[in-house]
């Protein structure tokens, strides 16, 4: 059992969006919470990034629904008024306005909400909310997550517990997958917001299981405030810890995946170009498969260098690649290297490290392997 932070509950129910699995969660707060988000810059973003958009125009909420195996996109104004209706709904069973309750909602895209049930669903949740538990919450907002994602810490008394879920159709741009964020910590708003957002650039930000950004990408952060103020500092290191660990649970359990990829570029000119260059190499589809097929093809990764850079920006000959601690360019790389690259791209965790010598900036991106498992899956996704 992972408990939330003190002043929160949660609700977890299956209201039978798709099958028998739990689909709605509610996690409400006992009195006014700090809230912030960031959402996906998809230009088809779904009824409830634009409610919750609407609603976070004052940073305090009480309560966050989500509804999984429905993302509620491209469902015009039926879909947008459904979504409006959730948080009023969700409102009137805690108590507060519709104004302080949060919406995310993920899975098929094009489809309305089954409302007979989801009006069902919202009439049954009890006015004292049970569960004092993440792990219910994590689960229940899965989609083709094989496993629930769930993380934590303290911060000097204070707790930072967070869910998250997704693992496909996932490139974030300044927004992510669906992450919440959930401590006791008292943390003002404009000091949040800052830390909120660093995270963000250095975790989710940095996660790309297939290149693909949601319509429905949503994270959320709630700060209850009952454990007191916290070392602003420390509580900024303590929300990274849990974010990363939450980044690296999707991306080993991106769709069909079977290694978890870590790619760092250093000594980059900029933090721009590092997160572009790291991010090149894991996203491409060769590199996938080579770590995937534990193929010694180190050139592919060299390649992903070339098509994100210049001549101007990179020198190919001051540039160093390495494998783990096996360093594979510019020094050659012998049958017994290949073999010992080989050996340990079979591990289930394969990091790359790409030293560029163009300035001092860096990044460190994660993504996994490409498997038939994930033709299979995206081939039969609404079937």
């Amino acid at each position: 059992m992972t408990a939330l932070p003190a002043g929160f509950r949660a609700y977890v129910a299956n209201i039978g969006i798709k099958d028998t699995t739990d689909d709605f969660v509610v996690v409400a707060s006992d009195s006014p919470s700090v809230a912030l988000g960031v959402f996906t810059t998809s230009s088809f973003a779904g009824p409830s990034v634009i409610v919750s958009r609407e609603n976070l125009s004052s940073p305090a909420a009480r309560a966050v629904v989500v509804i999984s195996k429905n993302a509620n996109v491209a469902t015009g104004s039926e879909g947008l008024a459904n979504a409006r209706e959730v948080v009023a709904g969700v409102a009137a069973a805690v108590g507060c306005d519709s104004s302080d309750v949060l919406i995310a909602s993920t899975g098929v895209i094009g489809r309305q909400y089954p409302m007979d049930r989801v009006r069902d669903g919202l009439q049954a949740i009890p006015s004292l909310l049970p569960l004092s538990d993440a792990q219910p919450v994590a689960a229940g907002i899965m989609t083709t997550d094989t496993v629930a994602k769930v993380a934590e810490t303290t911060v000097a008394g204070a707790r930072i517990v967070g869910v998250a879920k997704g693992v496909g159709m996932i490139e974030p741009n300044m927004a992510t997958l669906i992450t919440l964020l959930f401590t006791d910590a008292m943390v003002a708003a404009d000091d949040l917001d800052p830390i909120f957002r660093r995270v963000i650039d250095r975790t989710f930000n940095c996660v790309s299981i297939d290149t693909d950004t949601s319509t429905s990408d949503t994270a959320i952060i709630m700060a209850g405030g009952a454990a007191g103020p916290v070392d602003l500092e420390a509580f900024e290191r303590g929300l990274y810890e849990v974010a990363v660990s939450l980044t690296k649970q999707v991306a080993r359990d991106g769709e069909g995946a079977e290694k978890l990829i870590e790619v760092s570029v250093e000594q980059a000119a900029s933090p721009e170009q590092a997160k572009r260059v790291a991010k090149a190499i894991v996203n491409s589809p060769l590199v996938k498969t080579a770590v995937h097929g534990a193929d010694p093809n180190w050139g592919r990764v060299a390649m992903a260098i070339g098509k994100s850079t210049t001549a101007s920006e990179v020198d190919q000959s001051r540039v160093v690649i390495r494998f783990g601690d096996l360093e594979v360019y510019p020094s050659a790389v012998g049958a017994d290297g290949l073999d010992a690259l080989a050996k340990y791209m079979r591990g289930d965790e394969v990091r790359i490290t790409a030293v560029l010598a163009a300035g001092h900036s860096s990044a460190t991106v994660w993504g996994c392997d490409l498997t038939d498992g994930y033709v299979r899956i995206n081939a039969d996704y609404t079937t």
